[in-house]
């Protein structure tokens, strides 16, 4: 047991001692083995596991009358990784490289002048490389160090081989910076690095760097064993493997980005709908335009004040900007509300719809409309929407089931719909047939209700009964998830200034009693500063 470093330090240093002990038995240790091991009186130990137990750092497995490390280590350990997402994408192939040689597998990052070990996967002797996770080895003497090393650039390459202490930790270790240079680009030039009993006599070493998609070094990975095991002839067949395992790595990580600040949605103040729908930002009339689809009437919110437009007859199954006014629809047809900026808007008669009821519709960029509608033969068909009814020269797409919403990106060339049954969203590029898959979301985390796109080509959408929004990435990968206090969000919408504030509709009659409880704020407009 270690000396103790002060008065006030004797119990800190017992319990340490005790999750030592219990680290290096997974099979669990009794009272009185650890007693024994630890040289400790029973009564204090008693003690001691009493508290470590009810803290979880340890617990005891009453059938065998064992104490193990408890779950709270295990989560603590988790928490202690700098970079998570590396340490996930590099599990499989540290497992792979294992599997493929029988060998200790490491992954480690940079950590000012060292490496720090992250993850480690053992090998399959008994006599095995063993370092431990979140130790600190040197740079110069180690493949992990020297991998990260040639990957950088000239500068800072140059500037930390300056300012590292090339200390001679064996016979082979290379303390020249010459040498140590002309290495680098040797291994800059091959792809992968070797420690030739450079920290540890009789223990060699092949790594590679791992670096993401925007060429940021984030780490290396690394095989070790003993040196009659890893004969340098085996070395030289290794290290390409891992060179080719950390390429696998670095291609799954994300481009770091800066953390987007956190988003807390606002409730706008005002009255709740039945059911919120189709939010629609006008860049003409500087406000946003949503409707209660039950309670039939629209709403505009300025900025200072939510306020009801116009009431109308029938339950509403659309709502878009049309050229300098409205368009409100229904399954019976459509009005144009003229006006919608002022306290008295005109609205028009109802009017049929010219080729069926729209499953879904909205505006272009440019001011056009486009809608999905039935074809006859359970077809439906994406096309340009005319109040009279002509078909007009542009793209149109052919689907087997109706889409439930439409939103364009802001260059007006790719077309976003998404289906609530299947969970899909798929893209429509302008100028081609194919209908592509983007996204597909189950069930469980909620129906998908509405769309927006940014200006970076993300693509928002409402998850009812999932209680947030989502967004998704162009490449279809899922960016962010933003909580809101309501389980029915139903329609989202990108406005304000810059278009960059995301508003959100939300729908009170489907939540139950004992939900809304919990959710009073159900039925109310959302809005979040989604800027990233």
């Amino acid at each position: 047991m270690k000396a103790n470093l002060g008065d006030g330090t004797a119990s800190l240093e017992k319990a340490m001692d005790i999750l030592d002990a219990l680290g290096s038995a997974p099979q669990g240790l009794s009272q009185v083995e650890l007693a024994k091991r630890l040289d400790l009186p029973r009564t204090t130990l008693y003690r001691l596991l009493a508290t470590l137990v009810a803290r979880g750092m340890a617990r005891r497995d009453p059938q065998r009358r064992v104490y193990c490390l408890g779950f709270r280590c295990l989560e603590l350990a988790r928490s202690a990784y700098a970079m998570p997402d590396l340490a996930a994408a590099a599990g499989v192939e540290l497992r792979a490289l294992r599997d493929l040689t029988g060998e200790t597998s490491y992954l480690a990052t940079l950590d000012g002048l060292e490496v720090l070990s992250l993850e480690r996967c053992d090998g399959a002797h008994s006599q095995r490389s063993q370092s431990s996770l979140g130790q600190r080895k040197p740079l110069h003497c180690t493949s992990q160090g020297k991998a990260i090393l040639s990957a950088l650039d000239h500068a800072a390459r140059d500037a930390l081989v300056q300012a590292i202490t090339l200390k001679a930790l064996t016979p082979h270790t290379i303390t020249d910076r010459r040498r140590l240079q002309a290495e680098l680009r040797i291994t800059a030039a091959r792809g992968w690095s070797v420690d030739d009993e450079e920290i540890v006599l009789g223990v060699r070493c092949v790594g590679a760097p791992v670096v993401d998609a925007a060429g940021k070094v984030r780490g290396a990975i690394s095989v070790a064993g003993p040196a009659y095991r890893m004969t340098m002839e085996r070395v030289h067949r290794l290290g390409p493997e891992v060179a080719e395992a950390a390429r696998r790595v670095g291609e799954q990580l994300s481009v770091s980005a800066p953390a987007p600040a956190s988003a807390e949605p606002r409730a706008v103040d005002g009255a709740w709908a039945f059911r919120g729908e189709f939010a629609r930002w006008s860049i003409r009339h500087d406000r946003l335009f949503w409707a209660d689809s039950l309670a039939p009437s629209v709403h505009v919110y300025d900025g200072r004040q939510d306020r009801e437009l116009a009431v109308l007859d029938a339950p509403l199954t659309a709502l878009v900007v049309w050229e300098d006014a409205l368009l409100a629809g229904s399954q019976g047809g459509y009005w144009r509300i003229d006006k919608p900026d002022s306290p008295m808007p005109e609205v028009s008669a109802l009017q049929p719809w010219p080729s069926g009821a729209p499953s879904a519709l909205c505006s272009d960029p440019a001011g056009g409309l486009w809608a999905c509608e039935p074809v006859g033969g359970a077809r439906w068909r994406v096309a340009p929407w005319s109040s009279a009814g002509e078909s007009l020269p542009d793209s149109h797409w052919s689907l087997g089931a109706p889409l439930d919403a439409l939103a364009w990106d802001r260059a007006g060339q790719s077309l976003y719909g998404l289906s609530r049954d299947s969970g899909e969203i798929l893209v429509m590029q302008r100028g081609q047939t194919p209908v592509r898959r983007l996204a597909t979301v189950p069930r469980g985390s909620g129906r998908l209700s509405g769309l927006a796109v940014d200006a970076a080509g993300g693509v928002w959408t409402a998850l009812q009964d999932g209680w947030g929004v989502v967004k998704f990435s162009p490449d279809g990968s899922q960016d962010r998830v933003i909580g809101l206090p309501v389980p029915c969000p139903s329609d989202v919408a990108l406005g304000g200034k810059n278009l960059d504030t995301l508003y959100v509709t939300s729908a009170r009659q489907p939540v139950s009693l004992e939900a809304l409880g919990n959710a009073p704020l159900s039925g109310r407009l959302f809005l979040i500063e989604a800027a990233e």
